[in-house]
């Protein structure tokens, strides 16, 4: 199995995502966010849910408020990275919408205004509390249909940066998605994905094939976390490397939580 990609998109078109559901994907374009952050539009009575404004562009929030004539009743948040948040503000100035995410906020600037935790409703949507990507990270259900942001992308694995990025938690967030029964994710970034349990299997098994490099690695000598990016990851690009190095670390935190590792003097050791 592989990951999906896509044919960058119209940007500020409204793209069908499923039965009363669209998206709107955001110019900015990167190597963490594929073509841009997906803003999904859900149809309700009187209005629209928009799940992620997305970042802080003037384009993007416009392109929002054509494809709803303005009728925001709500807005849900699965995380408060940057790239999800940015345009709450202007989003909320020009509808008067409330924000409906995981309480406590993961981002001490932000409190969301309708709190939420693992299992509590939305407008037909339960929230999953998923964490791992972020602390705060939160997916919605409905029917066989879940919104997984980033805990779940089509195009790439999450990045997990401690310390608000935990790699065990990620394991485990990623193990209660393999258990549903659901028909179809949509992740915010990247196209659907028709297949979630297999898939979230597959990014699972990626997971556990570098724990086991990091752990084999560190059976031969004492490393630091940037000298084990360099043995693992053989082909990455140099810019991509720092992102590379804290998602070493999670592992690294991942496999002391398992007592698999342990930090001596900043480097690790097996055992």
């Amino acid at each position: 199995m592989s990951f999906y990609t896509e044919a960058e998109p119209v940007r500020g078109a409204v793209l069908a995502a499923g039965p009363g559901i669209s998206r709107v994907v955001a110019p900015n374009p990167g190597a963490f966010t594929y073509w841009g952050t997906n803003t999904y539009l859900i149809e309700e009575p009187g209005g629209f849910i928009v799940l992620d404004p997305g970042p802080d562009s003037a384009a993007h929030t416009q392109a929002i408020l054509a494809a709803t004539g303005g009728r925001v009743s709500r807005i849900l948040l699965t995380h408060t990275h940057g790239d999800h948040i940015g345009g709450v503000p202007a989003l909320q100035a020009a509808t008067g919408a409330k924000t409906h995410g995981f309480h406590p906020s993961a981002e001490p600037a932000f409190t969301p205004d309708i709190p939420l935790a693992d299992g509590d409703s939305v407008a037909g949507w339960t929230a999953i509390h998923t964490p791992g990507h972020a602390a705060d990270h939160l997916c919605y259900a409905r029917g066989g249909t879940v919104l997984t942001g980033d805990h779940i992308m089509s195009w790439s694995t999450s990045i997990v940066s401690p310390p608000h990025g935990n790699m065990t938690a990620y394991f485990a967030s990623l193990k209660r998605m393999i258990a549903r029964d659901d028909e179809v994710h949509l992740p915010g970034h990247g196209p659907a994905i028709p297949d979630p349990s297999r898939y979230a299997g597959f990014l699972l098994r990626h997971r556990e094939g570098r724990e086991a490099a990091i752990a084999k690695a560190l059976a031969g000598a004492p490393q630091t976390p940037g000298e084990l990016v360099l043995a693992i990851y053989t082909d990455l690009a140099p810019h991509l490397r720092p992102a590379a190095e804290r998602s070493v670390l999670a592992h690294l935190h991942k496999l002391r939580d398992d007592s698999r590792a342990r930090e001596i003097d900043g480097r690790w050791v097996a055992g």
